[in-house]
């Protein structure tokens, strides 16, 4: 079964828990309380906004490819875990610096992707691990709206879910006039296909 699958792959790697760790869920499987599941992203220095993100690590691979056989299994990911698997993609998809920011006080930003140079840009991306059934509405969107129109340092915002936004969204005309320039919204159907790409499927 996957368990034992993922369970293996801990195991060849030697990525043991700390001792007395609890035992943790893995695409909603339990996982003995001996093995953890390694970060998806390699952090780096520590700044202001976050830590910053250095690269992806071989689990992060390992739960692109899990999605790519079962795409349902996103619906699984710890919440926290889909936001590392987010700011890896930014990595994998060439950003010059990606940050990740803190679980609490981030400010409705959940990663923060810059490129420099010519044409350099800065996004703020709020993500939502959210099932199809629970969709994203015009209020949450707005949210992230409120952050861009503060912040002089960002040139857009981007929404990501591993659900589907509200049929109505586009219908509110403050969401519409920023789409796409200023804000992009990044829903299920759009969102696996950037990662499956990325992660070489």
């Amino acid at each position: 079964g996957q368990a034992n699958y993922i369970n293996d792959f801990i195991r060849e790697r030697k990525l043991d828990a700390p001792r007395g760790s609890a035992t943790i869920r893995w695409f909603g499987e339990e996982i003995p309380p001996q093995v953890s599941i390694q970060a998806l992203v390699t952090a780096g220095d520590k700044v202001s906004e976050g830590r910053l993100v250095e690269g992806v690590s071989i689990a992060w691979y390992e739960v692109i490819r899990m999605i790519a056989r079962n795409p349902e299994d996103i619906y699984n990911i710890d919440p926290r875990k889909f936001e590392e698997l987010i700011a890896g993609a930014y990595e994998r998809a060439g950003y010059d610096e990606v940050i990740l920011t803190p679980q609490s006080g981030d400010k409705g930003r959940d990663i923060i992707a810059t490129k420099h140079g010519l044409g350099s840009i800065r996004i703020f991306d709020q993500v939502k691990r959210n099932r199809i059934s629970h969709v994203v509405t015009a209020h949450d969107v707005q949210a992230l709206l409120g952050v861009l129109s503060t912040a002089p340092n960002v040139s857009k915002g981007v929404f990501t879910t591993s659900g589907i936004f509200a049929p109505t969204l586009l219908d509110n005309e403050e969401i519409a006039r920023m789409v796409p320039h200023r804000l992009e919204l990044r829903p299920r159907d759009v969102l696996i296909p950037w990662l499956l790409k990325l992660g070489g499927h």
